[in-house]
């Protein structure tokens, strides 16, 4: 009896560790299941939908969902397509995460490169702390930059530092020119304002003129037609040629082809070829 007692211990052992075993198998087999071909979609309060993904594969562990070969939408103002080899979404929050050829496109002709991307979606925006890449082929823009935040159709976006900005002056002219700014940072862009605001050690080169300042605002004419004006502000800096010419503030209009100088400027040599205004 005693021995037949025992062996049913053993066997209620046995069953409770298969149990056991059965169970982890089971919630492991929940907190991480595999699907080919992944979509989901998000819509506002009217109904409207706001937001799609796509994914190739789509791995859920826990409460991520990792996909590949992303392929989002964000509707609102424009359509926004992002894409990128890899991404990660928290389904508690609706965040992702981009990584690996991360590419946004808007409608209005904007593209951003980068190889990691954060898309917090109650706020709106994306972010990163590697290097950007904006280009415009319509309006002849082209922005390089190392960190950024900014909305997905980009018309409101912060460059953090080391800012090269190259700017067709003439866009829809056979001849071109471009404008070269390059700084510090940040620099923010505004296409809702026109305009494009460069900080610290702010260096810009046209043709033979370079113009150093500490802080330079550019802002744009309407429809692409190119730059419209570019203001220059602490110790402006403008060299053409061998001449010198140093001023607090610096008005440069880009339709007259006429610069104003003011705050107590200092001109070392006379440049040549006149439009050059100076004010105490």
């Amino acid at each position: 009896m005693k021995n037949i007692l025992k062996t049913s211990v053993k066997l209620l052992l046995v069953f409770n560790i298969l149990f056991v075993i059965i169970a982890a198998c089971a919630q492991a087999a929940d907190m991480e299941q595999k699907f080919q071909g992944f979509n989901l979609s998000g819509y506002t309060d009217e109904g409207e939908k706001s937001w799609d993904v796509r994914g190739e594969t789509a791995d859920v562990v826990g409460s991520s969902i990792k996909l590949s070969n992303v392929d989002a939408n964000a509707y609102g103002e424009q359509k926004v397509n992002v894409t990128a080899e890899k991404g990660t979404i928290d389904q508690a929050s609706g965040d992702m995460q981009l990584e690996t050829d991360v590419i946004i496109k808007s409608e209005d002709g904007s593209t951003l490169e980068t190889d990691y991307l954060d898309w917090n979606r109650d706020e709106d925006l994306v972010s990163t702390e590697e290097k950007v890449t904006i280009t415009d082929s319509e309006k002849g823009l082209y922005v390089t930059g190392q960190g950024m935040t900014a909305k997905p159709g980009l018309k409101n976006a912060q460059i953090n530092k080391d800012i090269t900005l190259r700017v067709d002056t003439k866009p829809k002219e056979a001849e071109k020119e471009v404008v070269e700014v390059t700084c510090d940072g940040p620099m923010t862009i505004n296409q809702a304002e026109l305009k494009a605001e460069f900080i610290d050690n702010v260096v810009a080169f046209s043709k033979d003129r370079t113009l150093k300042a500490d802080k330079m605002t550019i802002y744009f004419e309407k429809d692409n037609e190119g730059i419209k004006e570019m203001i220059c502000e602490g110790n402006v800096e403008i060299i053409q040629g061998e001449s010198v010419s140093l001023a607090e503030k610096a008005i440069y209009n880009a339709i007259e082809k006429k610069l104003t100088m003011t705050g107590r400027p200092k001109l070392k040599m006379t440049l040549g070829g006149g439009g050059l205004d100076f004010k105490n």
